[in-house]
């Protein structure tokens, strides 16, 4: 610290061990003079940031350039940050006050412009330290016992700079050590197998051939109910295109290496495939289409980092925190914006991913209540799901098995299936299509007239539904009708059947 009085180096090093040790605030700049030190508070309404600062501040001039330069490096921080406010208490230890007239410039918190970051500047002087120390008992809700008098060399001052370095020192070796707990090794073998399995689909009828799909373990609903309950799990090694298998390649690369480095290999391996697993689930729940991919189990990687954001939000958000939530901001806006997308999953994903961390915590840590807390929940969230999926007297479940029932040519059991259903008071606008589909294969015009417009009043934009009716007032020998329904289909949905059947009926 050159050119600095006995007093200036006791009071600088007496505040850094007060705000670092005692009060755990971390350090996150230190000038390499040493006369300069900014501290990150924790949970404190009033500041986000402490800047020290020693040196002779003899004129005003000097001081309000060096609050201006102070503003503007902490807009920039709040910036990278995402903050909307950000508070920076500015402490400058100096012999004396300036010789002109200061206090206007410290009257008020400096401004940037912007409205949002603010300069709290005290003045540590000779004249100004008990005035200064006083506030700042206030604004912390602390005592700050600093030696007004001389004489301050038979001070501890190099104990106090030790102190705070230390405490400094292990933060940044306990950091090390959470982001580089293992080595990754599961993740290659991900990577491996997702990129064998694509040959083994691009050999075998190609990646985006729904047949080739299912018959390798794609999430198809109808096989899962049958029984097939792998098919949770093998979607996670099946990509849907060269473009597909690129991007959770590239994904899996950077977040697997990141998550199975802080958690370990086998904490890793179970997070990735609960994850897969959650994400299969959701999508078997709340989505009908046939789906693959290892998004899932890749934000099931975003919900272990979120984990770490809710366990040690100090070292989430001043490492990879904000980076981790813009770039999951950025996917689920994606996966909302473009169709095709199985947002399902994905947020199945990532909760799956957030629960399985929480069961198996961080490495040579335990925190069993939580742990158990995790593990109720993630039974209890499994169970239920699970119940719900299968119930026989669910929907969606009714209608998966009527499809499948339908391509396997066995018709009257998919009528009985949908029949069942309705009976019960049940069923939505496609139970009422498929079971008017089963009643026209079986020659039941009068009942697939009646479920058809049944269909129709649940959703009037089913054109699918307004065409098959009809081909069933075409049948009936009703012409006018059947125009009226053909009109109204074509005006849905410009399909070319519909085209050719208004000009046949006309």
């Amino acid at each position: 610290m050159k050119n600095l009085s006995d007093r200036e180096r006791y009071i600088f090093w007496k505040l850094a061990h007060d705000f670092i040790v005692d009060m755990d605030f971390r350090l996150v700049h230190s000038d390499e003079q040493e006369q300069e030190l900014w501290v990150e508070t924790v949970r404190h309404k009033e500041i986000d940031v402490i800047r020290i600062f020693a040196g002779n501040m003899d004129w005003t001039n000097w001081l309000k350039q060096d609050i201006i330069r102070t503003a503007d490096r902490a807009e920039n921080i709040r910036k990278q940050l995402f903050k909307r406010d950000f508070h920076v208490l500015n402490l400058y230890v100096t012999e004396h006050e300036p010789v002109d007239d200061y206090e206007t410039v410290l009257a008020q918190p400096y401004d940037t412009g912007s409205g949002h970051t603010k300069i709290h500047t005290l003045l540590l002087a000779k004249e100004t330290l008990a005035q200064s120390i006083t506030e700042l008992n206030r604004t912390f809700d602390k005592t700050f016992e600093v030696q007004p008098e001389e004489p301050y060399e038979d001070l501890p001052v190099e104990e106090l700079r030790q102190s705070a370095l230390q405490k400094v020192k292990k933060e940044e070796k306990e950091a090390r050590e959470i982001f580089e707990f293992g080595n990754p090794f599961f993740t290659y073998i991900f990577i491996a197998a997702q990129l064998i399995m694509y040959y083994v689909l691009e050999s075998n009828g190609g990646s985006t051939n729904v047949e080739t799909l299912i018959h390798y373990g794609a999430k198809y609903n109808p096989l899962i109910i049958a029984g097939e309950w792998w098919r949770f799990f093998t979607p996670i090694f099946l990509h849907i295109g060269l473009l597909h298998l690129l991007m959770n390649t590239f994904a899996l690369f950077y977040l697997g290496t990141a998550v199975e480095r802080i958690y370990g290999r086998f904490r890793f391996l179970w997070i990735y495939l609960f994850s897969g697993f959650a994400g299969s689930l959701a999508s078997f729940l709340f989505t009908s289409n046939v789906s693959a991919g290892a998004s899932g189990a890749i934000f099931g990687c975003f919900g272990a980092l979120l984990y770490m954001g809710v366990v040690n939000p100090r070292l989430f958000f001043r490492t990879i925190g904000m980076n981790v939530i813009v770039v999951i901001i950025i996917n689920l806006v994606f996966g909302f914006t473009f169709a095709g997308i199985d947002n399902a999953g994905h947020l199945g994903g990532l909760a799956g991913g957030f629960l399985a961390t929480g069961i198996v915590h961080f490495p040579k840590k335990r925190k069993w209540v939580l742990q158990l807390l995790f593990i109720v929940v993630s039974l209890l969230t499994v169970y239920f799901a699970l119940q719900w999926g299968f119930d026989p007297d669910r929907t969606d479940t009714v209608n998966v098995l009527a499809q499948k029932q339908i391509e396997d040519g066995d018709i009257e059991a998919a009528h009985d299936t949908l029949s069942n259903l309705i009976a019960k008071g049940k069923g939505d606008a496609v139970t009422y299509f498929q079971a008017a589909y089963t009643e026209i294969h079986l020659q039941r015009l009068a009942e697939a007239k009646e479920h058809l417009h049944r269909a129709i009043e649940m959703k009037p934009d089913f054109h699918e539904a307004h065409f098959n009716l009809a081909l069933v007032y075409d049948e009936l020998g009703e012409s006018e009708k059947a125009r009226e329904y053909a009109v109204k289909a074509e005006k849905l949905s410009s399909e070319k059947k519909y085209r050719e059947f208004l000009k046949e009926i006309e």
